[in-house]
């Protein structure tokens, strides 16, 4: 390694993966929710985190509408 480096002379490159970037959140579940998705995790042998970020993406992707009742 070099003691310095001449910034300017870096090729800066894109980073081809920062379109799939994730953001770390905090986000409150019902039990019932996590329970279905740590089942269905287990059945396709992926995690849950995964899975519901799958599940999420899929509702993006298809621009689906949530319909709440409030009774």
């Amino acid at each position: 390694m070099k003691k310095e480096y001449d910034i300017e002379k870096l090729n800066p490159r894109i980073n081809p993966y920062a379109q799939k970037m994730k953001q770390q959140i905090t986000i409150n579940l019902n039990c019932e929710t996590i329970d279905y998705f740590k089942t269905l995790s287990q059945e396709f042998g992926i995690g849950y985190q995964t899975l519901i970020n799958l599940y999420l993406a899929d509702c993006v992707k298809e621009k689906r509408q949530i319909k709440i009742n409030w009774s």
